[in-house]
This record gives structure tokens, sequence and C-alpha cells, in this order.
């Protein structure tokens, strides 16, 4: 029956280097979309908690509706209308609409403030009122200037006040419950007379203070018109300001005139300075030398006669005198004569040069005094002209300030004279739609309705609160969440029983029978977890079935051992021969499980005390079933599981039996799990429904894949099949799948014949 198979742990020669196992699925855990199945399930899983929920509001609804008071409510309306007045106020002093939202949320907070209800509390003494404190008894008179008293009767007050807008009105609603329906009368007609009373007064009080304020402005007002009024005289009289339009065209013509002079004087100074200039630079002696004002004036003209003619003479004894002192010589007496006569000519000609030169430095001197005059006077002229306006200017000034000022104080005086007769305008604002009338019965809720609130949010309370002891929850008790931790596949479900729960007689039976139920009731549901178990450990390797297989947990008490016992059982059980090997040398239970010897063993096998043959033990129940218990507990364990001696064991181990299930210890308690899992095919990691742990499961899983154990997937152990997280899982167990002679693997169909020639076939 030996068979040899490839990729063993068994033959390799590093058995550390082995990677991880290719077929756990790669997947990524993310959390489900919360469904109503969901939810269902959870509210059926935390039902209690519902239950208890809703009972608690039940009962507080019932009591609340049985103790309840008998409450009075009293309401009256009043109409509020903005700008209700302005019809009486004079001319155009009439204030603007307000914004009527804003307007009635401002007379419902007044309505409500703590000024106005202490005055309904004074008038009506309700702080010694036993019946509106609630008092079975007379009450001891309080005095409201406690703070304490005042704060608790306001507050007892308010808390019974209701003060609401009618919609798309301009109306407020005013109620009060109390215990009587006199008193809630009272207290609502109470305060709408405080209210239109506080009103009037507040309103008045605003406009006197207000007239005051005027009265105090109007002093400095009249003050500041008078001071202007006498500025504005003093400036009348400076400037005469009754000719002030005369006196101002006057000056006008002045500066034109001046003007004009100041031009003309300019252009006969230009004229004299260009006539000296010329006369000046010119050559006495030559002929040019002549007058260029000539012809612009008679005395001018003239003058320049005179000159010509003397130069005229001059030419003509220059001639004569050239021509006698070519013809008789110099010192003929007719040439001395001739000579002399120039000589005199030549001197009145100098003369008269000079003469014109000095009539022209005269005129262009005079010219220069003339313009500066003239200068001098436009300027003078032009300063009145500017100061004049300047002064024009501040009196408009004045003028303008005494009148602006002179309006304002009328009209000041004109609205101080209005604010006493609209001072009580305001209160006709307000107007009484309803009054209050004693209430004829009391005002009651529905007594389901006060049952139904309190049931209806506890009801959401406990929603609230198994959620939140669900998601605080880190027990595994669902499949998908356990596969979404670890990325492993669930091979089986093993349901929560007890040990021979369906045998009627225990002392007859025999250990193996009490302690494996496959063995006991091999038609309970039980049995078929462990048989669906097998099923998936064959087919999850493709080729060949796994020949070593390892089942090992997290923690101690999880079921590794009973998962172990009966899966051997069941293999046992399908014509294979099969080994349960027990390799816990730390707390071994596989012989109290079987009643068997527990002084050889594993340990006695690797020690070289006993051999095989000899530690290998049996039972009748099971026939192709062998069993190496794990012998005396060694001082070593883990040394002793690596050794060389436990590879050879398990190699020859495996050439004898079709397949060799090993009980192995925790993973997280100590590390011989790990050093088994590295040397077997398979690995089967056990969790036990709501014990085990989030954290502890991941750790364990992680430590696995690290090592390169090759993890099949897990067995979820002790799970109760009437829990709603696995409510229909096994209900076709229902529906026996066994025939009457008990066989373990008799399907409908014929299903188990197919399944049993296809499992021999790749055994061999």
């Amino acid at each position: 029956m030996a068979s040899s198979h490839t990729n063993s742990p068994l033959e390799s020669q590093n058995p550390a280097s082995t990677p991880p196992p290719s077929h756990i699925p790669d997947t990524s855990i993310s959390g489900a979309d919360t469904t109503l199945a969901d939810t269902v399930r959870v509210l059926r899983k935390q039902k209690w908690i519902l239950i208890a929920a809703i009972s608690l509001g039940a009962a507080f609804g019932i009591y609340k509706s049985l103790v309840r008071p008998k409450l009075y409510i009293a309401s009256g309306e009043i109409q509020v209308r903005p700008g209700a007045s302005n019809q009486y106020r004079l001319g155009e002093m009439a204030m603007p609409m307000a914004d009527s939202a804003n307007r009635l949320n401002t007379e419902v907070a007044i309505l409500k403030s703590d000024s106005l209800l202490l005055n309904v509390v004074r008038e009506l003494h309700l702080q010694d009122n036993p019946v509106f404190l609630g008092a079975r008894g007379p009450v001891t008179h309080r005095d409201l200037d406690d703070p304490a008293v005042r704060q608790a009767t306001l507050k007892q007050l308010a808390a019974g006040l209701s003060v609401d807008l009618v919609e798309k009105t301009d109306l407020i609603k005013i109620s009060y419950s109390s215990l009587s329906p006199t008193l809630s009368a009272q207290i609502v007609n109470t305060v709408i007379q405080d209210y239109i009373q506080r009103s009037f007064q507040t309103r008045y009080a605003s406009t006197q203070r207000v007239s005051e304020w005027l009265s105090s402005q109007l002093d400095n007002l009249r003050q500041d018109v008078e001071s202007s009024q006498e500025r504005l005289m003093d400036l009348q009289k400076k400037l005469g300001v009754l000719g002030f339009d005369a006196d101002r065209s006057q000056i006008s013509d002045q500066l034109e005139d001046l003007t004009k002079a100041a031009t003309d004087a300019q252009l006969s100074r230009i004229m004299a300075e260009a006539r000296f200039r010329i006369l000046s630079s010119s050559n006495p002696n030559s002929s040019n030398f002549t007058d260029p004002s000539m012809g612009s004036n008679a005395s001018t003209g003239s003058e320049s006669l005179v000159l010509n003619s003397l130069r005229t003479q001059q030419a003509t004894l220059s001639s004569q005198f050239a021509q006698l002192t070519a013809q008789f010589g110099p010192n003929y007496p007719q040439v001395k004569q001739t000579r002399a006569a120039l000589d005199k000519v030549d001197e009145q000609v100098k003369q008269e040069q000079a003469r014109l030169i000095a009539q022209a430095r005269q005129a262009y001197d005079a010219a220069i005094t003339n313009e500066n005059m003239m200068d001098s006077a436009l300027n003078n002229r032009k300063s009145d002209a500017y100061k004049l306006r300047d002064d024009m200017v501040q009196y408009t000034i004045l003028q303008r300030e005494f009148e602006s000022k002179r309006l304002l104080y009328e009209g000041l005086l004109n609205r101080l004279s209005q604010a006493s007769i609209e001072a009580g305008l305001e209160s006709a604002e307000i107007d009484i739609v309803d009054t209050a009338l004693i209430p004829a019965s009391p005002t009651m809720p529905r007594r389901s309705t006060t049952i139904l609130v309190p049931v209806i949010f506890c009801g959401l309370f406990g929603m609230l609160l198994a959620f939140a002891r669900e998601n605080l929850d880190t027990g595994l008790r669902d499949i998908s969440e356990i596969e979404a931790l670890t990325e492993l596949p669930t091979l089986s479900i093993i349901p929560k029983t007890r040990r021979g729960e369906d045998s009627s007689d225990i002392a007859s039976l025999t250990p193996a029978q009490r302690n494996v139920n496959v063995i006991s009731t091999p038609k309970s549901h039980f049995a078929e977890s462990f048989r669906a178990l097998r099923t998936s450990l064959l087919l999850s390797m493709a080729g060949h079935p796994p020949r070593t297989i390892l089942v090992t947990s997290s923690t101690p008490s999880e079921g590794k051992t009973t998962t172990a016992t009966n899966l051997a059982c069941v293999l046992a059980q399908n014509n294979a021969k099969v080994l349960l090997l027990d390799a816990d040398l730390r707390r071994p239970s596989v012989h109290h499980r079987f009643g068997l010897n527990g002084k050889t063993g594993l340990t006695t096998v690797l020690t070289g005390a006993t051999t095989l043959e000899e530690a290998l033990q049996r039972i009748p129940e099971v026939p192709n079933l062998d069993i190496l218990v794990s012998g005396p507990v060694p001082p070593f364990p883990t040394e002793m599981l690596s050794s060389e001696a436990m590879l050879s064991l398990l190699k020859h181990l495996t050439e004898q039996y079709a397949h060799i299930v090993i009980d192995s210890p925790p993973v997280l308690s100590v590390t011989d799990g790990i050093i088994l899992a590295r040397l077997c095919d398979a690995v089967a990691l056990v969790i036990r429904h709501g014990k085990s742990n989030k954290n502890v499961v991941r750790r364990t899983r992680d430590l696995l894949v690290r090592s390169g154990a090759p993890i099949n997937g897990i067995v979820l152990n002790a799970v109760d099949l009437s829990s709603p997280d696995y409510y229909g899982y096994y209900g076709y167990y229902n529906y026996s799948y066994y025939s009457s002679e008990g066989s373990e693997w008799d399907t409908p169909n014929g299903e188990s014949d197919s399944k049993s020639r296809w499992y021999k076939k790749g055994r061999k």
C-alpha cells in the first residue's frame, strides 16, 4: 500500500526554505457592506439585549402613563401689528415699516424674558403659591430677593409657559399648563397685561430719553447758530455787503483799464529802448546816423530835419574846400575861410547828434518809469481783487453754515415739540384677540402615545447597544469573518455536542466510544461534519491526497485533540491504513481518549527505548487505525521533535501508512507546532467558535505562513447550530444520508461508490 509522492517535506534538503503554500488564496480583507440580512442576524444574535431594552421602555411608558398628573392648559392670543401707530405720527416723522418676521420673533423673545416673567411672579405671588409649586399643603413665605428662590421660580414658570407664532399671521399664542385651571388662565392673562404695559412703558421711556437728549443738543445747537450769525454780521460790516456788487463791477473796470495802460507803457518802453540803443550804437560821423523814430511824431521829425540840413551844409562845404584846395592851395584866404566854416558846421553836427542821443536816453528812462508805475498799480489792484474774492468766499461759507444750523435747529425744535405727543402712540400696536379662559377639562396625551414613545426610543437604544456589542466583540463566530481574517478556506464546521450524548448506557461503552463521537454516533451531525472535513482534506491537494496531516490550534482548549482523534477514525473507516500520532509532548491526552497505555510511545521510540512495533497500539472499534501515543513527557520536547530521529521516523511512517494524523501543541504556546507543520503535507488550523480571538488567530496564521507550513484551511469547532450566524447551515442533515446498516460512506444515488473508487485509485 506504500506509495511515493513528490515534493514531500521529509525529502527536502532545507525545510526552512520551503515557500508559502500556493493554494492559500491571495485575497484582501475587506469589510462587507451591511445588508438587511446582516442586520437581522445581529438582532437575532443580540435579541436579549433588544428584548430587555424594549421591555424597559414599555415598563417606563406604563409607569409614566399611570403616574402622570392632570394638566390644565389655558391659552390666549394677541395681535402685534408692526407700524400700526405710523398713521398717528406727524408729517414726515412717521417711522418706516420693520421686517414683520423679525419683529414678531423679537416680541416672542420679550414674552419669554426673565424681566417680564419676574413681574408676573411678583404680581401673582407665585413664589408662595402651593398650587404653582406643586405642594400638598401650605408653604412658608419665600423671598424673591434670594437668587436661588428667584431662579427656581422663574425656571418653573418658564417650563409651563409656551409662546408660539400662529403661522402666516401676526398673532402670538400664549399658553400655560399647570395643575390648576384657574391658575393657568390667570397666569396667561397676567402675562398678556404685563406685556402690553411693558410695551407702553418701554416705548414711552425711550421717547422721553430721546426728548431729553434733543433738549440737551438744542442748547448747544442754539449757541452755534448765534455764533455763526455774529460772524456773518461782522463780515458783512467789513465788506459793506450792501454795495458789494457795485464795488465788484468797479474793481473789474479798473483792472481792465490798468491792464491796457500797462500794455501800452510796455510798448512805449520797448520803442524808446530800441531808439536809444540804435542811436547809441550808430557812428556819429556816418551819413547813416539818423533818428529811428523819424516820422513817428512832429518833434522828433523836426529834430531829424535839422541834423540832415547840417549834414547837407557839411557836405557842400567839404566839396568846396576840396575844390579850392586843389585850385589855390591851403593857404589861400578863401580856402581858410571855407575851412573855418566847415569846422563850425562839423561842431554843430556833433552837438546835434549828442543832443539826439541824450533826448533818446531821457525818453527811454521815462518809458521805464511809466511801465513800472503801471505794473505796480495793476498788481495793487489785483491784490485788492483777490482779497475781495477771498472775503466773498468766506462770506458765502459763513452764510451757508448759518443757514444749515438754523434749519437743523428749527427741525429739532419742531421734533421735540412732537415727541411728547408721540410718546404713547406705540401702545396701540398690540391688541388682545382672545383672553385666556378657564379650561373645563385637563389636556392629556393619549395613553398609547405615552407608552409607545419610550418603547421606540428604548428599542433604538437597544439596537445601537446590540450593534456596539457586536462590533466590540473580538470573538470569531462568522464564517465569512474568519475567512476574511485568515485568508484561508473553511474545511468544515464542527457542531457543538457532548461525548456519548446519544448513548443510552454510558457505563457499558468503551473509552473510545465515550470520547470519540464518530464511533459512538456515526449518524449524527457531528460525525457528518468530520466526513466533510475528510473530503475537504482529500480534495485540497491536486494530484494526490495529503499523507501527513497536522491538526493544531492557536491556544489550548480549542478542540484540536478532539478534531485529530475523530478525523483519524473517519479516515480509517474508509478502508485506509491510518496512524494517529500524539506529538503533544507537553500535555498529551490521546491515550486518555482511547483508554491506552501512555508509558510507551513517541518519546520512547525516538530515544530508542522501544521499537516502533512495540509502541503502536490499536482499538477494536476501528481496525485500520494505529495509535502512537506521546509516551513519557521529555525534559526538552522541542529538541526531540526537531531531531533527525523524528525526521527519519516520519519518513518511515509515510511509507507504511496512507495517512498520518498528528496532534500537535498550540502554535502560540510553544514552537513545537511550527516545527511539526513544516514537516507535514497539510495543516488544519482549529478555531473554537466564540472563544478564539481575532488578533490571536491572525498571529497564528502569520507564523505558519512565514514558516512555510502548507496550511490547507481552518476547522471551526464547537459551533452552536441554533445560533443566528449558522441558522440553516445543517438543515439538510435532517434528511438521513445513511442506510439502515450504518455505512459511513453510503449516499443517495450511488455517490458513495464513485467516491470510494476515486479515493482508492488516488491512494494507489
